[in-house]
């Protein structure tokens, strides 16, 4: 059994009625894996899935929210306003965080939600601790009512594990209780500080899942993944306190492990999330023992090596896309005819995080800009001369129409021309909704075409450049690999 399967069986031991998430690396499979067993759903993006996790929470159900890190940051909203407006059954919230940045735009560490909203955050290590985290944050995000983080790796969901199965809850559906509404915000935070907060600490310090084993006056505090290479590494005299539940810390626990030994040394991903709230001396990536990012079991070992130091020189190199190797756009691609026809206007490009993120390499070295996700129409809008905006149709769904909507009220002047294969070709070749009557009832001149046919693509978008306004023009095509 791996880390997936895990996963899918504490969902359902749970109890858990309803799934919705957003695809990407490395939670796609973990959806696919829950096949006909819970009703699950991706929607257009993380803030919807989270929202609708929330009303099922208000009706009694328990719900769940798969996303990969960079999701977070736009389920954001309802996330932290949930916390302190209550929920009804538990919803927790899997965050794919990517340590060593192999399929995302950033290396970002989900764990800093749980320091944002206030909420708990788990950070298991194997299957068995994820079978039980899961299991363990259904019960705590009713107890405190709020939502709960469980932060995930690919490595993780892939390793290998055996588990204990529990039965499924005796619990009675806990729906929202209306009684919040009788408490302003401030009287809101005031309950949330003086009863959840202090519940969610008194739970860290007697949490089963934050294990401390004392061997030594050297100590190695860790949590997720890390803490499994730790224990296939650590020397026999070396005392070890692996965290699974990172917020919040169990203070009383860390102040007890921090006063009985000499050096104690910090294991995590990606951030030093949990170094930064320690007292006190302790080595880790502040002091060059651990570094940034993706941790491997010769990092833990070079650590040990050179614990009685205060400071490791730990030279960096900024990986190139010569040494990475290039991920160039896909030979058969319908769109390369497009790309290569704005390739030869003298205009700025804003891309967005779909596969056109791609053409920002050689040879077509495409992109001036790309920041997110929906991203590319409000980039362009910025631009100081009318340009090109290249989105997905899977972007558009997900958060781009809010830039041609804001594009439409203020007037700006930009192209917008959308990939338009009705599938999120880089997350799985998952459906996309079908925009275009939206898009043609927002913007007036909206043209349709094939990129693949004998037409003078250069020749079209040099008009659109040159009209006043807003102009849409629609790609279709089939992706060959779906």
């Amino acid at each position: 059994m791996i880390g997936t399967d895990a996963a899918v069986c504490a969902l359902l031991d749970s109890g858990v009625k309803i799934v919705t998430g957003v695809p990407g690396y490395p939670v796609t499979g973990l959806m696919e894996a829950l096949g006909e067993k819970i009703r699950h759903e991706w929607s257009v993006n993380e803030k919807v899935a989270l929202e609708i996790a929330l009303g099922s929470s208000v009706c009694g159900e328990r719900s769940a929210v798969i996303t990969k890190h960079v999701g977070m940051n736009i389920l954001s909203d309802p996330l932290i306003t949930s916390a302190t407006n209550t929920i009804g059954a538990g919803v927790v919230i899997f965050a794919g965080d990517d340590p060593g940045v192999q399929k995302s735009q950033n290396e970002q560490d989900s764990r800093f939600y749980g320091l944002i909203a206030e909420v708990p955050v788990f950070d298991p290590s194997t299957p068995e601790a994820l079978y039980l985290s899961i299991r363990e944050a259904f019960g705590l995000s009713e107890k405190v009512s709020t939502t709960v983080i469980i932060r995930i790796t690919d490595r993780l969901l892939k390793s290998e594990g055996n588990f204990n199965r529990i039965n499924k809850p005796d619990y009675k559906p806990q729906s929202f209780d209306k009684k919040i509404w009788h408490l302003t915000m401030l009287g809101k935070h005031q309950r949330f500080h003086s009863t959840s907060f202090p519940e969610m600490c008194k739970y860290a310090e007697r949490c089963q899942l934050n294990v401390y084993k004392k061997r030594g006056t050297i100590g190695i505090i860790s949590s997720g993944f890390p803490s499994s290479l730790v224990e296939s590494v650590i020397p026999e005299n070396f005392s070890h306190l692996s965290l699974g539940l990172v917020n919040p810390l169990p203070q009383d626990m860390i102040k007890r492990f921090l006063d009985e030994h000499e050096r104690v040394l910090v294991v995590e991903e990606t951030e030093p999330v949990i170094e930064k709230q320690l007292p006190g001396k302790v080595s880790g990536k502040h002091t060059g023992h651990m570094p940034y990012g993706l941790v491997e079991i010769k990092d833990i070992q070079k650590a040990i090596e050179n614990i009685h130091k205060d400071n490791v020189a730990h030279n960096i190199t900024s990986q190139t896309v010569e040494e990475r190797g290039e991920r160039p756009v896909c030979e058969d691609c319908p769109y390369i005819p497009l790309y290569s026809a704005i390739k030869e206007l003298n205009v700025p490009v804003a891309g967005d995080l779909g596969c056109a993120i791609l053409t920002s390499q050689p040879p077509l070295s495409l992109l001036d800009a790309a920041f997110s996700l929906g991203s590319a129409i409000g980039t362009a809008c910025g631009f100081n001369r009318k340009g090109i905006a290249i989105i997905g149709d899977f972007g558009l769904a997900h958060s781009g129409m809010a830039g041609l909507i804001n594009a439409v009220h203020n007037k700006h002047e930009v192209v917008v021309v959308v990939l338009q294969n009705d599938i999120a070709a880089m997350t799985g070749g998952q459906q996309v909704p079908d925009l275009t009557g939206l898009v043609e009832s927002c913007v007036q001149d909206t043209e349709i075409i094939n990129p693949q046919a004998d037409i003078d693509i250069k020749g079209l978008l040099e008009e659109k450049l040159k009209k006043k306004g807003i102009s849409v023009v629609l790609a279709r095509a089939r992706c060959p690999r779906y």
